[in-house]
């Protein structure tokens, strides 16, 4: 078997697993992705930094005898610093930027013997749903490159989907793990708010509706790299319950007979795509094959305060984010700086006033107890990962001035997925079904605070039963 071939057919565990045996080595392994970043990015544009010479290094250097030792990877060029290279988050405005500390996870990661070599793209401070940044162009699908990867992890998804890492990090402040995950045919699980860690040198993400973790082709590989990162580290602001035994583990047990609840329902008025519907129907067919109590249930949320709740917190940190390097620059922000949303939202934030942010952290925490309550009654509730299937290249562009207009759009696509931010319950994606024009459709599972290890034996037990880890996007 050829080392492609090996690439191909293994995911990140198994590829660790080869160069544990010393049937591969970690060099191999690193010239294969680069190879295919030669090969396959031009295409689908999903990373936009190359780290070869640090990759190298690390691997002469001896990489750590950790589970995933050898195996190549990806950061996202957001929420996370790595010593020495640009963290961008997509922004013209934060070009020529160098990290002078390494953030936690990505110093986790590393010790887990993953080898870094580059960073994908992200839309601009990952506000949007489609990877489409006027820094470094959109990303690609890759089962059709004519739409949309997702975001704010697009470059993530489209690394993974098109076959250059097993495995990419990803963060979700909105859905940023899952739309991506749903959009290119893969697994991706948010975690519970406070299970990785954050800082330094970011304080928290977003008042803690941001959380970090990966996208990922296996249930195993994403539950491995959550054992790689899961824990508190010094200062972190928030904690998630305790959790015993590994993630990995919990991938070989039955979750037991749940109650599943279903909706179709998120905030009022918002449609569901037939194809978004029929994935659901489809699963719920599934887990009640598998022996699951199903019910319909609907959510007690209410939509009308928790939405702009939401964008309050989002939108204050990011113009604070403008701000401070707007006085690091020593000038005003303008439009050759940040597109056009980015400038709508700044100019909101600075209207303002303190206790309007108060206020929307306030609501966020009700509505978390009041979700959380709801949640005593069912063990996961099953929707729709995304409302509508993949948009096009354009449709979701950002540099409008719109602001209203454009959200509206990005809420048609999205709507699913804010709740577990705000609750910081943990949810997850799963390819469970397919377009009748070839493209995947996620179905999102959210489970209650903590709970990621039921999420993941369910996943596994999901995946065993309808596989897809095989399927392979068509520039593959």
């Amino acid at each position: 078997m050829t080392i492609a071939d090996a690439y191909d057919r293994s995911d990140a565990t198994g590829l660790a697993e080869l160069v544990a045996r010393g049937e591969v080595t970690p060099t191999e392994l690193l010239d294969e992705a680069l190879s295919r970043v030669e090969a396959r990015n031009p295409a689908v544009n999903a990373i936009i930094a190359v780290f070869e010479d640090r990759a190298r290094a690390a691997i002469a250097a001896g990489l750590p005898d950790g589970p995933l030792r050898g195996v190549p990877f990806v950061l996202k060029d957001l929420g996370v610093d790595l010593e020495g290279t640009e963290t961008s988050s997509g922004s013209r405005l934060f070009a020529g930027t160098t990290a002078t500390v390494t953030s936690e996870i990505v110093r986790r990661y590393e010790r887990a013997g993953l080898v870094i070599f580059g960073k994908t793209n992200t839309p601009e401070f990952g506000m949007n749903v489609s990877t489409e940044p006027v820094r470094w162009g959109p990303t690609r699908n890759p089962w059709d490159l004519d739409r949309s990867a997702g975001g704010s992890s697009g470059g993530a998804g489209a690394a993974v989907a098109a076959g250059i890492v097993p495995a990419a990090h990803a963060t979700d402040g909105g859905g940023s793990i899952r739309i991506p995950a749903s959009m290119n045919g893969l697994f991706g699980l948010k975690p519970t708010r406070g299970r990785t860690p954050i800082g330094p040198p970011a304080g928290e993400g977003w008042n803690g509706l941001s959380h970090g973790h990966v996208v990922t082709r296996t249930v195993r590989d994403s539950a491995a790299l959550l054992d790689v990162a899961a824990g508190p580290s010094v200062g972190e602001p928030y904690s998630a319950p305790c959790q015993h035994g590994s993630f990995l583990e919990a991938t070989g047990r039955s979750p037991g007979r749940l109650r599943v609840g279903f909706t179709l329902e998120a905030r009022p008025g918002l449609p569901v795509d037939d194809e978004c519907a029929a994935a659901v129907g489809h699963t719920v067919r599934l887990l009640a094959e598998l022996g699951h109590e199903i019910e319909q249930v609907s959510l007690p949320v209410d939509w009308a305060a928790l939405l702009p709740a939401m964008g309050a917190i989002s939108g204050s940190h990011i113009g604070a984010a403008i701000d401070r390097r707007a006085r690091e620059l020593g000038r005003e922000v303008g439009p050759d700086d940040v597109e056009g949303v980015a400038r709508a939202v700044y100019a909101l934030g600075r209207t303002r006033g303190a206790w309007d942010y108060v206020d929307a952290v306030a609501t966020v925490h009700r509505v978390g107890r009041e979700v959380g309550q709801f949640f005593e009654t069912v063990d996961v509730v099953v929707t729709p990962t995304l409302a509508t299937v993949a948009p096009r290249i354009g449709e979701m562009f950002a540099d409008v001035e719109d602001l209203a207009a454009w959200g509206a759009r990005a809420g048609r696509v999205s709507g699913f997925l804010g709740l577990a931010n705000a609750t910081g319950q943990p949810a997850m994606s799963l390819p469970l079904h397919t377009a009748a024009d070839g493209m995947p459709i996620g179905v999102q599972v959210m489970g209650r605070f903590g709970a990621e290890a039921l999420l993941l034996s369910l996943a596994a037990q999901l995946e065993s039963a309808a596989p897809w880890a095989d399927r392979r996007a068509p520039i593959r």
